[in-house]
């Protein structure tokens, strides 16, 4: 389901550009509720690999074994986005021309470390926290959900946990229904997207390890293209409401957040008897599915420099758009299996050791899931 969504996701962001800047002409109108499904993945995953091995394992393990997995992908997400840089000139991003290299540098430096920037350091024009590579800012809020993790949430009873999901839950609503009507934001290090970050975050990473927790699974055939085409469904419906009503649309991606997703996931936790051939491609489309999040936006950045310089017809922008998607699949695999895998070993090998017997986890309470190495996630 990670695959499948970072996928989208990656689509979304192609077609973003060709929108000028109308949100609702968007095809897939709420592909940026993918981070919000990343989150709970992550909740979801964290509990299941981790709740259970705190009697062996101290913080400073669990910091290492988190910092192994993710933080690899997010220094090459930066390096890409540095060499892809000056490439980008043009209309859209008029700071690109005046931004000496020194400062390029101590950008990309500040994002291998995943430490935000503030506006004072934007060489693009668009706020971000991380102007190399724009969605690493839910990977700063994702080291932020799992440090609250370590230090707080996993002590928590299931019934205190669903205390703050609820109230999560009511601040992501009012957050919704009362602001632009959707949940774009979270990437800028100020008061507001602030806000739109946590309340994006807060919600969905608690609901998931609820979930887990509470051991509810839904057992139905064919769970994985099921849960594909429900995710498409949510992100490809045409916004809601109108300028006027936009709480509308905040109302709809509250219910696909609180309500569909979590589903979504008890679906998939529930898939116990998929064939040989979905593990397979499971496993394929989970693996690639990190770094190629992680890669493709310097690759966005291009694109939308490309249709800023001019008008492009539908044909020409399609085509060079869909060889942008498997281009960015190209790279997110050559990622993988080149530097990714090989760098995570590596460093596995020399600053973790086994602190129990065997791959295996097993949460007491659950259904019996399939076999999980912790250090995948």
């Amino acid at each position: 389901m990670r695959g499948v969504a970072a996928l989208l996701v990656v689509a979304f962001h192609i077609l973003e550009p060709n929108d000028h800047g109308i949100r609702f002409n968007q095809i897939i109108n709420h592909g940026y509720l993918a981070v919000d499904f990343f989150f709970l993945l992550s909740g979801f995953v964290v509990a299941y690999a981790y709740d259970d091995r705190w009697p062996r394992m101290s913080q400073w393990n669990f910091y290492k074994r988190r910092l192994i997995r993710l933080q690899p992908m997010i220094v090459m997400g930066s390096l890409i986005g540095a060499a892809l840089f000056y490439f980008q000139r043009g209309s859209a991003f008029p700071l690109i021309a005046t931004t000496p290299s020194w400062k390029l540098l101590a950008v990309m430096f500040f994002g291998c470390t995943l430490l935000p920037l503030p506006t004072q350091f934007d060489i693009r024009g668009w706020d971000e926290m991380h102007p190399l590579n724009g969605p690493a800012w839910s990977l700063f809020f994702e080291y932020i959900a799992n440090i609250l993790y370590a230090c707080w949430l996993r002590k928590l009873s299931t019934r205190w946990l669903s205390l703050l999901t609820a109230l999560s839950a009511i601040l992501l609503l009012h957050m919704l229904v009362t602001g632009e009507g959707d949940a774009i934001g979270g990437w800028a290090l100020n008061g507001a997207q602030l806000h739109i970050g946590f309340a994006r975050l807060l919600y969905p990473f608690l609901a998931g390890m609820l979930l887990m927790r509470s051991g509810k699974r839904i057992h139905v055939r064919h769970g994985f293209y099921l849960c594909s085409l429900l995710l498409v469904i949510c992100f490809a419906l045409p916004r809601f409401g109108s300028l006027n009503h936009l709480w509308m649309n905040g109302l709809y991606e509250a219910f696909c957040i609180i309500a569909v997703f979590p589903i979504i996931v008890a679906i998939g936790a529930g898939n116990l008897k998929a064939t040989v051939a979905s593990n397979r491609l499971c496993r394929t489309l989970g693996d690639i599915s990190y770094p190629l999040y992680l890669t493709h936006y310097p690759l966005i950045y291009l694109y939308t420099a490309w249709i800023g310089q001019g008008v492009h017809s539908l044909g020409q922008r399609a085509a060079w758009g869909t060889l942008l998607w498997f281009t960015a699949v190209a790279i997110g695999y050559a990622c993988l299996k080149l530097y990714d895998e090989p760098v995570r070993a590596w460093l596995s090998r020399r600053f973790l050791q086994s602190t129990s017997p065997g791959a295996a986890v097993h949460i007491p309470g659950t259904d019996p899931a399939f076999p999980v190495d912790p250090a995948r996630f």
